[in-house]
Protein backbone atom coordinates (compact mmCIF):
# COMPACT_ATOMS: atom_id res chain seq x y z
CA UNK A 1 0.00 0.00 0.00
CA UNK A 2 1.56 3.70 -0.59
CA UNK A 3 1.85 5.70 2.44
CA UNK A 4 -1.17 8.01 3.23
CA UNK A 5 -1.51 10.74 4.97
CA UNK A 6 -3.23 11.32 7.82
CA UNK A 7 -6.71 11.62 7.28
CA UNK A 8 -9.95 11.12 9.57
CA UNK A 9 -11.99 7.65 9.72
CA UNK A 10 -15.01 9.46 7.17
CA UNK A 11 -12.17 10.23 4.39
CA UNK A 12 -10.71 6.63 4.69
CA UNK A 13 -13.87 4.95 4.50
CA UNK A 14 -14.85 6.86 1.63
CA UNK A 15 -11.91 6.09 -0.20
CA UNK A 16 -11.93 2.39 0.53
CA UNK A 17 -15.82 2.24 -0.66
CA UNK A 18 -14.94 4.00 -3.78
CA UNK A 19 -11.77 1.86 -4.43
CA UNK A 20 -13.23 -1.36 -3.13
CA UNK A 21 -16.69 -0.87 -5.34
CA UNK A 22 -14.63 -0.03 -8.65
CA UNK A 23 -12.55 -2.76 -8.18
CA UNK A 24 -15.81 -5.38 -7.43
CA UNK A 25 -17.84 -3.72 -10.05
CA UNK A 26 -15.03 -5.03 -12.28
CA UNK A 27 -14.31 -8.21 -11.43
CA UNK A 28 -17.71 -9.03 -11.60
CA UNK A 29 -18.68 -7.56 -15.28
CA UNK A 30 -15.54 -9.30 -16.27
CA UNK A 31 -15.56 -12.89 -14.46
CA UNK A 32 -19.24 -13.56 -13.84
CA UNK A 33 -20.33 -16.49 -17.07
CA UNK A 34 -17.15 -18.41 -15.25
CA UNK A 35 -19.47 -17.79 -11.63
CA UNK A 36 -22.14 -19.23 -13.80
CA UNK A 37 -20.77 -22.11 -14.75
CA UNK A 38 -18.97 -22.91 -11.24
CA UNK A 39 -22.51 -22.98 -9.66
CA UNK A 40 -23.84 -25.11 -12.53
CA UNK A 41 -21.11 -27.94 -12.06
CA UNK A 42 -21.60 -27.70 -7.64
CA UNK A 43 -25.11 -27.68 -7.91
CA UNK A 44 -24.88 -31.06 -10.30
CA UNK A 45 -25.42 -34.23 -8.33
CA UNK A 46 -23.07 -36.75 -10.03
CA UNK A 47 -23.75 -38.40 -13.36
CA UNK A 48 -27.11 -39.92 -12.11
CA UNK A 49 -28.86 -35.87 -13.08
CA UNK A 50 -30.12 -35.72 -16.40
CA UNK A 51 -29.03 -32.20 -16.82
CA UNK A 52 -25.14 -33.04 -15.97
CA UNK A 53 -22.06 -31.57 -18.01
CA UNK A 54 -19.57 -33.54 -19.81
CA UNK A 55 -16.68 -30.94 -18.89
CA UNK A 56 -16.22 -27.68 -19.34
CA UNK A 57 -16.81 -26.73 -22.72
CA UNK A 58 -19.81 -28.85 -22.63
CA UNK A 59 -21.30 -26.96 -20.17
CA UNK A 60 -20.21 -23.59 -21.81
CA UNK A 61 -21.76 -24.72 -25.27
CA UNK A 62 -25.27 -26.06 -23.84
CA UNK A 63 -26.00 -22.50 -21.67
CA UNK A 64 -25.18 -20.91 -25.00
CA UNK A 65 -26.97 -22.93 -27.06
CA UNK A 66 -30.40 -23.27 -24.48
CA UNK A 67 -30.13 -20.08 -23.24
CA UNK A 68 -28.27 -17.71 -25.22
CA UNK A 69 -25.42 -15.36 -24.35
CA UNK A 70 -27.73 -13.84 -21.59
CA UNK A 71 -27.52 -16.74 -19.99
CA UNK A 72 -24.19 -16.44 -19.04
CA UNK A 73 -25.10 -13.24 -17.02
CA UNK A 74 -27.78 -15.26 -15.16
CA UNK A 75 -27.64 -13.44 -11.40
CA UNK A 76 -25.13 -10.73 -12.12
CA UNK A 77 -27.85 -8.35 -10.61
CA UNK A 78 -27.20 -9.46 -7.03
CA UNK A 79 -23.40 -9.26 -6.80
CA UNK A 80 -23.23 -5.71 -8.71
CA UNK A 81 -26.12 -4.55 -6.18
CA UNK A 82 -23.75 -5.78 -3.58
CA UNK A 83 -20.21 -4.79 -4.78
CA UNK A 84 -19.98 -1.55 -3.38
CA UNK A 85 -21.00 -2.46 0.33
CA UNK A 86 -19.39 -6.19 -0.20
CA UNK A 87 -16.29 -4.36 -1.34
CA UNK A 88 -16.49 -1.18 1.32
CA UNK A 89 -16.73 -3.94 3.74
CA UNK A 90 -14.41 -6.40 2.50
CA UNK A 91 -11.09 -3.61 2.12
CA UNK A 92 -12.57 -1.41 5.19
CA UNK A 93 -12.54 -4.01 7.96
CA UNK A 94 -9.71 -5.58 6.89
CA UNK A 95 -7.80 -2.42 7.27
CA UNK A 96 -9.38 -1.61 10.95
CA UNK A 97 -8.99 -5.35 11.94
CA UNK A 98 -5.16 -4.89 10.56
CA UNK A 99 -4.37 -1.71 12.88
CA UNK A 100 -6.41 -3.53 15.90
CA UNK A 101 -4.16 -6.71 15.43
CA UNK A 102 -1.24 -4.50 14.79
CA UNK A 103 -0.83 -3.77 18.86
CA UNK A 104 -0.98 -7.53 19.41
CA UNK A 105 2.41 -10.32 20.35
CA UNK A 106 1.04 -11.62 16.95
CA UNK A 107 3.86 -11.79 13.76
CA UNK A 108 3.04 -9.35 10.89
CA UNK A 109 2.24 -12.54 9.11
CA UNK A 110 -0.25 -13.86 11.27
CA UNK A 111 -1.96 -10.51 11.44
CA UNK A 112 -2.57 -9.72 8.25
CA UNK A 113 -3.82 -13.32 7.91
CA UNK A 114 -6.44 -12.83 11.27
CA UNK A 115 -7.10 -9.79 9.80
CA UNK A 116 -8.22 -11.74 6.56
CA UNK A 117 -10.61 -13.85 8.00
CA UNK A 118 -12.24 -11.06 10.54
CA UNK A 119 -12.80 -9.01 7.52
CA UNK A 120 -13.94 -12.34 5.24
CA UNK A 121 -16.52 -13.11 7.95
CA UNK A 122 -17.68 -9.69 8.14
CA UNK A 123 -18.53 -9.69 4.26
CA UNK A 124 -20.02 -12.93 4.33
CA UNK A 125 -22.73 -11.76 6.73
CA UNK A 126 -23.49 -8.71 4.37
CA UNK A 127 -23.34 -10.67 0.87
CA UNK A 128 -25.56 -13.90 2.05
CA UNK A 129 -29.19 -12.52 0.93
CA UNK A 130 -27.76 -11.21 -2.44
CA UNK A 131 -25.33 -14.80 -2.85
CA UNK A 132 -28.84 -16.80 -2.45
CA UNK A 133 -30.80 -14.62 -4.69
CA UNK A 134 -27.98 -15.11 -7.41
CA UNK A 135 -27.26 -18.92 -6.85
CA UNK A 136 -31.29 -19.24 -7.66
CA UNK A 137 -31.05 -17.85 -10.37
CA UNK A 138 -27.65 -19.22 -11.90
CA UNK A 139 -29.83 -22.74 -11.17
CA UNK A 140 -32.67 -21.63 -13.56
CA UNK A 141 -31.88 -23.46 -17.00
CA UNK A 142 -34.86 -21.86 -19.05
CA UNK A 143 -34.08 -18.88 -20.95
CA UNK A 144 -32.81 -15.60 -19.76
CA UNK A 145 -36.40 -14.28 -20.90
CA UNK A 146 -38.40 -16.66 -19.39
CA UNK A 147 -36.80 -16.74 -15.61
CA UNK A 148 -37.83 -14.19 -13.19
CA UNK A 149 -36.33 -11.15 -12.61
CA UNK A 150 -33.74 -9.97 -9.32
CA UNK A 151 -36.30 -8.56 -7.50
CA UNK A 152 -39.28 -10.89 -8.37
CA UNK A 153 -36.96 -13.72 -7.22
CA UNK A 154 -35.90 -11.76 -4.23
CA UNK A 155 -39.86 -11.13 -3.10
CA UNK A 156 -40.39 -14.68 -3.87
CA UNK A 157 -38.08 -16.55 -1.68
CA UNK A 158 -38.60 -13.45 1.09
CA UNK A 159 -42.46 -14.22 0.89
CA UNK A 160 -41.52 -18.06 0.70
CA UNK A 161 -38.90 -19.21 2.77
CA UNK A 162 -38.54 -15.83 4.85
CA UNK A 163 -35.42 -13.65 5.76
CA UNK A 164 -34.09 -16.67 7.89
CA UNK A 165 -31.74 -19.31 8.22
CA UNK A 166 -34.48 -21.08 5.65
CA UNK A 167 -34.70 -18.01 3.49
CA UNK A 168 -32.58 -15.39 2.23
CA UNK A 169 -29.89 -16.31 4.45
CA UNK A 170 -29.93 -20.31 4.29
CA UNK A 171 -26.48 -20.97 3.74
CA UNK A 172 -24.85 -19.15 6.12
CA UNK A 173 -22.74 -20.90 7.83
CA UNK A 174 -21.14 -22.24 4.51
CA UNK A 175 -20.52 -18.55 3.48
CA UNK A 176 -18.92 -17.99 6.39
CA UNK A 177 -16.50 -20.50 5.87
CA UNK A 178 -16.09 -19.56 2.55
CA UNK A 179 -14.94 -15.89 2.32
CA UNK A 180 -13.31 -16.25 6.01
CA UNK A 181 -10.87 -19.28 4.45
CA UNK A 182 -10.97 -17.30 1.10
CA UNK A 183 -9.94 -14.07 2.82
CA UNK A 184 -7.39 -15.18 5.69
CA UNK A 185 -5.42 -16.71 2.74
CA UNK A 186 -5.71 -13.99 0.19
CA UNK A 187 -4.75 -11.15 2.07
CA UNK A 188 -2.11 -12.81 4.25
CA UNK A 189 -0.59 -14.66 0.96
CA UNK A 190 -0.52 -11.43 -1.00
CA UNK A 191 0.38 -8.35 1.63
CA UNK A 192 3.19 -10.64 2.65
CA UNK A 193 4.62 -12.10 -0.43
CA UNK A 194 4.24 -8.47 -1.80
CA UNK A 195 6.61 -7.28 0.86
CA UNK A 196 9.19 -9.94 0.68
CA UNK A 197 9.70 -9.87 -2.72
CA UNK A 198 11.42 -6.22 -4.06
CA UNK A 199 9.63 -3.70 -5.81
CA UNK A 200 10.64 -2.91 -9.66
CA UNK A 201 11.22 0.74 -10.39
CA UNK A 202 9.68 -0.12 -14.01
CA UNK A 203 6.41 0.52 -13.91
CA UNK A 204 5.09 -2.30 -16.04
CA UNK A 205 7.67 -4.92 -14.01
CA UNK A 206 5.90 -3.33 -10.87
CA UNK A 207 2.16 -4.06 -12.01
CA UNK A 208 3.35 -7.41 -13.38
CA UNK A 209 4.85 -7.96 -10.13
CA UNK A 210 1.71 -7.41 -8.24
CA UNK A 211 -0.75 -8.73 -10.67
CA UNK A 212 1.40 -12.43 -10.57
CA UNK A 213 1.08 -12.20 -6.57
CA UNK A 214 -2.34 -11.16 -6.62
CA UNK A 215 -3.42 -14.24 -9.46
CA UNK A 216 -1.34 -16.72 -6.82
CA UNK A 217 -3.40 -15.44 -3.96
CA UNK A 218 -6.54 -15.78 -5.70
CA UNK A 219 -5.50 -19.28 -7.03
CA UNK A 220 -4.27 -20.93 -3.73
CA UNK A 221 -7.36 -19.25 -1.85
CA UNK A 222 -9.90 -21.16 -4.39
CA UNK A 223 -8.42 -23.97 -3.58
CA UNK A 224 -8.21 -24.36 -0.35
CA UNK A 225 -11.98 -22.73 0.25
CA UNK A 226 -13.81 -24.60 -2.21
CA UNK A 227 -15.82 -27.13 -0.42
CA UNK A 228 -17.69 -24.76 1.43
CA UNK A 229 -18.56 -23.56 -1.86
CA UNK A 230 -20.05 -26.45 -2.76
CA UNK A 231 -21.82 -26.86 0.34
CA UNK A 232 -22.95 -23.18 0.19
CA UNK A 233 -24.55 -23.81 -3.78
CA UNK A 234 -25.95 -27.28 -2.68
CA UNK A 235 -27.95 -25.24 0.31
CA UNK A 236 -28.68 -22.74 -1.28
CA UNK A 237 -29.64 -24.28 -4.85
CA UNK A 238 -32.45 -26.51 -5.50
CA UNK A 239 -32.72 -29.80 -3.58
CA UNK A 240 -32.93 -32.93 -5.31
CA UNK A 241 -36.55 -33.75 -4.15
CA UNK A 242 -38.78 -30.71 -4.07
CA UNK A 243 -39.78 -29.91 -0.82
CA UNK A 244 -37.42 -32.20 0.92
CA UNK A 245 -34.59 -30.30 2.63
CA UNK A 246 -31.77 -32.51 2.38
CA UNK A 247 -28.79 -30.20 2.76
CA UNK A 248 -28.83 -28.56 5.69
CA UNK A 249 -25.78 -26.56 6.86
CA UNK A 250 -22.38 -26.86 6.70
CA UNK A 251 -20.51 -29.45 7.73
CA UNK A 252 -23.45 -32.31 7.27
CA UNK A 253 -23.54 -31.04 3.65
CA UNK A 254 -20.09 -31.44 3.14
CA UNK A 255 -19.69 -35.19 4.94
CA UNK A 256 -23.01 -35.63 2.79
CA UNK A 257 -21.25 -34.93 -0.56
CA UNK A 258 -18.36 -36.77 0.25
CA UNK A 259 -20.07 -39.78 1.69
CA UNK A 260 -22.58 -40.12 -1.62
CA UNK A 261 -20.35 -38.50 -4.41
CA UNK A 262 -16.77 -39.09 -3.32
CA UNK A 263 -13.74 -37.08 -2.47
CA UNK A 264 -13.45 -35.02 -5.91
CA UNK A 265 -17.30 -34.10 -5.55
CA UNK A 266 -15.88 -30.92 -2.73
CA UNK A 267 -14.10 -29.73 -5.68
CA UNK A 268 -16.72 -29.28 -8.56
CA UNK A 269 -16.05 -26.47 -10.39
CA UNK A 270 -12.73 -25.64 -9.14
CA UNK A 271 -11.27 -24.85 -12.70
CA UNK A 272 -14.32 -22.22 -13.54
CA UNK A 273 -13.78 -20.92 -9.92
CA UNK A 274 -9.64 -20.41 -10.50
CA UNK A 275 -10.55 -19.36 -13.83
CA UNK A 276 -12.72 -16.57 -12.73
CA UNK A 277 -10.98 -15.73 -9.34
CA UNK A 278 -7.14 -16.11 -9.77
CA UNK A 279 -6.95 -13.41 -12.57
CA UNK A 280 -10.55 -11.90 -11.06
CA UNK A 281 -8.17 -11.70 -7.71
CA UNK A 282 -5.24 -10.06 -8.90
CA UNK A 283 -7.34 -7.29 -11.12
CA UNK A 284 -9.44 -6.67 -7.44
CA UNK A 285 -6.46 -5.85 -5.65
CA UNK A 286 -4.84 -3.98 -8.59
CA UNK A 287 -7.33 -1.52 -9.01
CA UNK A 288 -7.85 -1.38 -5.50
CA UNK A 289 -4.32 -0.39 -4.87
CA UNK A 290 -4.39 2.12 -8.10
CA UNK A 291 -8.14 3.70 -7.63
CA UNK A 292 -6.98 3.97 -3.37
CA UNK A 293 -3.76 5.35 -4.17
CA UNK A 294 -5.36 8.10 -6.72
CA UNK A 295 -7.93 9.17 -4.25
CA UNK A 296 -5.27 9.95 -1.30
CA UNK A 297 -3.28 11.63 -3.77
CA UNK A 298 -5.98 14.03 -5.09
CA UNK A 299 -8.71 13.28 -2.65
Amino acid sequence: MPSKKPQSLLREASHQIIAGGSAGLLEICLMHPLDVVKTRFQIQRGTSDPHSYKSLADCFRTIFRNEGLYGFYKGILPPILAETPKRAVKFFTFEQYKKLLGFTPLSPGLALSAAGLGSGLTEAVVVNPFEVVKVSLQANRDSFKAQPSTFAQARYILNTEGFGLRGLNKGLTSTLGRHGVFNMIYFGFYFNVKDAIPASQDCTLEFLRKFAIGLASGTISSCVNIPFDVAKSRIQGPQPVPGEIKYHSCFQTIILVYKEEGYLALYKGLVPKIMRLGPGGAVMLLVYEYVSGWLQRNW
